[in-house]
């Protein structure tokens, strides 16, 4: 194949900031087709962009245009149904993080897409930094010693989304933790090389959310808001490593936005976002910066590795087993919430 044809499932911020300006970059790829269950929606967006057809079913654009794969950018709740009838379409599939609501949602997915014989990839972009690239390399070569902890952060002082469905937890699954804490805490397993886990524990809070309105991001409703607006938890592995994550869309905190992924190593420490080396080296201390490593949006890099993995041309970054890995610790943490109790998963 030298042609992808892409349809677009979702016509909001992230399809028209992100995914279609990205895949219009690529001279390899075509996007045929756009569909949102408000067809208004969907043909403002398809004159915006040039999208020669736009639908307000899936389905029948899947059926009618015969993409060779869609990138799915609906509210949490909808990404298993339409990525199984996408696969089941024939169709390779870009879905947006999280993989689902539930472990079991994610399971079915990547099931479905070992049986179609197609590829399944997640939206976690961060992955694709030349920060975790030159990281992973250095774990690899053994530099940073044994990896016994880790921290995984990603706290906003004010930052609640005042758009969109962040607030519902019937359509999100959850809060903080399944929309930005997903992210660093992806990053972080994929740097790990995916441990098999022991237990996990969490706490959560939605004291902010519940009693203000406004924020940095945005007003929100408190009455109507579901979801948890701080978690904070701790996982175990089987192998006696540790992970501790933050994460929050309110906390008092001094710093407006704080995101990072910490590897403790008996040789080297090490975090990321931004890159920085701590060590000793002949009985003096060090810390290593890397200056020109920038942080910058990586969707776009992302956005090519799908295109050029459906094209044959790349390994995926990304890949479905991975998502529902990602996805199990997600609900673990949730359930441990839920429950007060640790989630034992040996």
């Amino acid at each position: 194949m030298e042609h992808l044809r892409m349809a677009i499932i979702g016509s909001g911020q992230i399809a028209q900031v992100t995914h279609i300006p990205n895949y219009q970059s690529m001279p390899e790829t075509e996007i045929v087709g756009i569909c949102d269950t408000r067809i208004e929606a969907a043909q403002k967006v398809a004159r915006k962009f040039g999208i020669a057809h736009y639908y307000d079913s899936h389905k029948k654009m899947l059926e009618e245009l015969k993409p060779d794969a869609v990138t799915v950018c609906v509210p949490n709740k909808f990404h298993c149904q339409i990525t199984l009838d996408a696969l089941e379409a024939g169709c390779h599939v870009f879905c947006e993080k999280p993989p689902a609501i539930t472990a079991e949602e994610a399971e079915k997915m990547e099931k479905k897409a070992e049986e179609k014989g197609k590829l399944l990839s997640y939206g976690f972009h961060f992955r694709a930094s030349e920060h975790t690239a030159f990281l992973k390399e250095r774990i690899a070569r053994g530099e940073m010693g044994e990896i016994y902890h880790t921290e995984v952060k990603w706290n906003r002082r004010r930052g609640i989304p005042g758009w969109g469905c962040f607030t519902n937890k019937e359509i999100q699954g959850g809060g903080p933790l399944i929309d930005i804490g997903a992210h660093m805490l992806d990053n972080a397993l994929y740097l790990l090389d995916y441990p098999q886990i022991s237990y996990v524990c969490a706490s959560a809070s939605s004291r902010i959310g519940k009693q203000y309105s406004n924020g940095l991001m945005g007003a929100w409703d408190p009455v109507r808001f579901t979801v948890e607006d701080g978690l904070f938890g701790f996982v175990r592995f089987r192998d006696g490593r540790s992970l501790t994550l933050e994460t929050s869309f309110a906390i008092n905190q001094k710093e407006r936005d704080i995101r990072s992924v910490r590897l403790y190593g008996s040789e080297e420490g090490a975090q990321i976002f931004p890159l920085e080396l701590y060590g000793e080296e002949n009985g003096q201390l060090y810390d290593q910066q890397f200056p020109f490593l920038e942080m910058r949006d990586w969707h776009e890099d992302i956005d090519r590795n799908f295109v050029q993995a459906c094209l044959g041309r790349e390994e995926l970054l990304v890949k479905a087993w991975q998502g529902t890995y990602v996805q199990k610790i997600i609900c673990a943490l949730y359930q441990s919430v839920e429950t007060g109790m640790p989630v034992v998963m040996e």
